[in-house]
């Protein structure tokens, strides 16, 4: 019987081709995976950073927390106006203008026992606001703030020249948010008080605080003030060294229209006082 080597030989080439095409596929495909793996890794990867890093666009902030300012400023052409009803019937309200996108300017004025059946005690002058943003907030740094405020808040002490919670004065405050389940915003700032000095504590002192949204129309905030110029190494100090901690929930339940809830003194850093208080803060925004 006669072999057709010519046939022989086509067909073993044909079946050398075609393992070399298949381990080819196989080899294409075992590359197509891994990139896909690798593709994926790297958006699961970029989805977590996502999640957890800064937002890539500054985070409208608030002005102020509880009682600590913020680097947050209204818009140019908007005006906010907010009043704070305090403990012993005390009352304060505000305005503040946006005068352009860095600079804000307000005044406030109120007094004690204003609601209730006693003599008012009006405060002596109107508290003062000035804001100005030097840095916006980007992805990497925080938004930084000069300011100067001389509105303190609960009595106005004659003797002392000088409120049971001192004014900031001047400050330089940093804020910086970021996205985790919502937005988180932290402020941490310093500030010196020239003005409130007859009790003889004219030290600086810093404050920070934290705001969380735990949707779009509540946000909690904690904050924290040291009060180093009001502590235990001054003789005639109302603080005893421990500083304020303040706790507060804020319902934006209209766009322009906030309501707030604060429990200030939580460490009960004064004399002879045995609870915090409980004070309301109501806020509009609107433009010209």
């Amino acid at each position: 019987m006669e072999i057709n080597t010519y046939n022989f030989k086509n067909a073993g080439t044909s079946v050398l081709i075609l393992r070399l095409r298949e381990c080819i596929f196989i080899e294409n495909m075992s590359n197509i995976m891994k990139q896909s793996k690798i593709l994926v890794a790297f958006y699961i990867v970029f989805a977590f950073t996502a999640a957890f890093s800064q937002t890539s666009e500054a985070y409208p902030q608030p002005t102020d927390l509880i009682t600590i300012p913020t680097a947050g400023i209204i818009p140019r052409g908007a005006y906010l106006t907010d009043v704070y009803l305090t403990h012993d019937g005390g009352l304060t309200a505000g305005i503040n203008v946006g005068i352009t996108d860095h600079f804000m300017f307000g005044i406030s004025y109120g007094g004690n026992r204003i609601i209730g059946d006693k003599k008012v005690e009006w405060n002596p002058q109107p508290g003062i606001e000035i804001k100005y943003r030097f840095f916006d907030e980007t992805q990497r740094m925080p938004a930084i703030l000069l300011g100067f405020n001389s509105q303190g808040s609960g009595a106005y002490i004659d003797s002392l020249k000088r409120y049971e919670n001192k004014a900031k004065g001047f400050y330089v405050v940093a804020s910086k948010n970021y996205m985790f389940l919502g937005n988180t915003g932290l402020h941490c700032g310093v500030n010196y008080n020239p003005l409130e000095k007859e009790d003889g504590d004219r030290d600086p002192s810093f404050f920070l605080g934290i705001d969380k949204d735990l949707n779009d129309e509540i946000t909690i905030m904690v904050e924290y003030d040291a009060a180093l110029n009001d502590n235990e190494d001054n003789i005639v100090s109302i603080g005893q060294g421990k500083g304020y901690l303040n706790g507060g929930l804020r319902w934006c339940f209209a766009d322009k229209f906030h309501i707030e809830l604060d429990c200030n003194n939580i460490l009960l850093n004064r004399q002879n006082v045995k609870y915090m208080t409980r004070e309301l803060k109501i806020t509009f925004v609107e433009f010209f």
